[in-house]
């Protein structure tokens, strides 16, 4: 297998994970708080990756104790970026919060010319009106739709949006670390910060009573956490960002066609989403927006 088709493969496995974890969080809320799960997943991708870094590499764990400025933004950015992706989920759906989230990548875009000089090109541009477009025809469509929801949909909106700009301050800052320090490294301060900063907030009663099932579906959002973000750094190792990006703006299609199916099967576990055929138009109008801005790599002036 070549470095290409490694990298391929380890940007679906990432979308893969992402695609459900929308479901799986929508479906956490039911019996958990949604601070607790966001202290969960950290403390569980961070506890992890202790024991590796200790039994492997003790040398990286200096990074706890004097991390740069650069890291703690990156790490607020990722802690806030949880949380808000969280409430998302909680107060919409699935599909809303995985497409609205997909503001990230396309702002990125955006926010390297600023911070790293790059030139977008054309069919970035066209790309940007292209989403923004969708994301006006998708937002008020599904607003249409909540019958006395109105204001719990606009809260989730608000809250997908502020996630989607702390995940563009945690890619900035990790774009300029990962110069110096390796991913691995990295993610254990990422992780390790925001377990420490959520935990006042975790309310452990939650966890009383749980059955088998729910502790499994908790452990596996936060091996998400640890698995998504690792196969991401390989990814980025062995191909090019662009072919990682345009791979991970299609993972909404996942959630959409999993939600789908499951609203049409009218299952009793969670609720089904309100589509349309204008939200659907939407929402691959966003897709299509965001897959040209991500297309080409900029240029570098």
């Amino acid at each position: 297998m070549t470095n290409n088709h490694k990298g391929i493969l380890f940007a679906c496995l990432t979308a893969f994970l992402w695609g459900f974890l929308a479901i799986l969080l929508k479906l956490a809320v039911q019996k958990v708080e949604p601070q607790t799960i966001v202290w969960f997943r950290f403390t569980v991708a961070f506890g992890i990756l202790l024991v590796w870094n200790l039994a492997r590499t003790p040398s990286e764990l200096k990074i706890l104790v004097r991390p740069p400025l650069t890291l703690v933004l990156a790490a607020l950015g990722l802690g806030w970026n949880y949380i808000g992706f969280m409430q998302a989920v909680n107060y919409t759906t699935p599909s809303n919060a995985q497409l609205i989230i997909q503001l990230g990548p396309v702002l990125l875009a955006f926010a390297g010319l600023v911070f790293f000089r790059e030139k977008l090109r054309r069919i970035q541009i066209i790309g940007f009106i292209v989403a923004s477009v969708g994301f006006l025809g998708f937002y008020s469509e599904q607003l249409s739709q909540m019958m006395g929801q109105k204001n719990t949909y606009n809260m989730g909106v608000l809250f997908a949006i502020s996630a989607a700009v702390s995940w563009v301050i945690y890619a900035i800052m990790q774009k300029k670390l990962v110069r110096t320090y390796s991913t691995g490294t990295l993610n254990l301060f990422l992780f390790g910060l925001p377990a420490i900063a959520y935990f006042p907030f975790a309310n452990f009663d939650n966890f009383n009573g749980l059955t088998f099932g729910w502790w499994v579906l908790l452990l596996f959002l936060g091996l998400n956490t640890l698995i998504a973000y690792g196969s991401l750094s390989l990814a980025l190792k062995y191909t090019q960002a662009n072919k990682v990006s345009m791979i991970l703006v299609m993972n909404p299609t996942i959630t959409f066609t999993t939600m789908a199916i499951l609203t049409y099967l009218q299952v009793s576990w969670i609720d089904g989403e309100h589509f349309t055929m204008l939200s659907i138009i939407g929402a691959l109008t966003i897709l299509s927006g965001a897959v040209m801005v991500v297309k080409q790599a900029p240029k570098t002036k």
